[in-house]
């Protein structure tokens, strides 16, 4: 069965272009031209990935992908014409899985919506039945949730991911480009802050201390691992 796909961008060319391109590379496409109507199809039709524009009447990107959030952890990635750092921290902090600035060339645009779902799909079949624990914090393979003390961390499915991956790797370090690589998917044109704003904002709701991480740590100059004060985690 074809994926579904919803556009959501108040230019028309845009939407008749990627909606041409989407069709050609074999999927089913739904558009909508403001965040109103894009946030009823997503809600009513259930897509398998969303593409949304930031800037829109009625309702922007950052709304819509507030709400469907709220019920949802389809991959969604922003298009936009705005290229500062600050719309692409609050997009992910919202829980955009990829960001992508206008104008873009459409060859790229299908790489990232394949490697997206490709993501998803993957993720839905994870190996389930496992808890990693690393003192306070335990991770839940299963439920894919994190609580700290008890209390479940609300995380977006990216975070999640990226916890689940350092998690599981032994302590292993891992630079920026192999995290895109084998958490986002992207092999060839990923950016590399992308993996820094994620870190930024697990340690924000992971440590007790974001400034001083416990968790989520730097190896100066090569990239990131998970905690060993623990040792490698003790599965349930």
């Amino acid at each position: 069965m074809s994926a579904k796909i919803l556009v959501v961008d108040d230019e028309i060319r845009i939407v008749d272009i990627l909606t041409y391109n989407l069709r050609k590379e074999g999927y089913d496409v739904l558009s909508a031209n403001d965040g109103v109507a894009g946030l009823k199809l997503a809600l009513k039709e259930n897509p398998d990935l969303v593409l949304l524009d930031i800037m829109m009447p009625k309702m922007d990107g950052y709304e819509v992908c507030k709400r469907i959030r709220e019920v949802s952890q389809v991959p969604i990635i922003m298009l936009t014409a705005r290229a500062d750092e600050t719309d692409k921290v609050l997009s992910f902090d919202l829980g955009a899985d990829d960001y992508v600035t206008k104008p873009f060339g459409v060859r790229e645009l299908m790489k990232r919506v394949m490697a997206n779902l490709r993501r998803w799909d993957k993720d839905a079949k994870k190996e389930v039945g496992k808890q990693l624990t690393f003192g306070e914090l335990v991770v839940d393979l299963d439920l894919y949730e994190v609580t700290r003390n008890g209390e479940v961390v609300e995380l977006t499915r990216r975070e999640f991911e990226v916890v689940r991956f350092l998690a599981t790797q032994n302590n292993q370090v891992f630079s920026r480009e192999m995290l895109l690589k084998e958490v986002w998917g992207f092999e060839f044109f990923g950016d590399v802050r992308t993996v820094d704003v994620t870190i930024r904002r697990l340690r924000t709701k992971l440590e007790p201390e974001p400034e001083s991480p416990t968790y989520v740590l730097t190896k100066r100059g090569v990239g990131y691992h998970f905690t060993t004060e623990f040792g490698n985690g003790t599965v349930q």
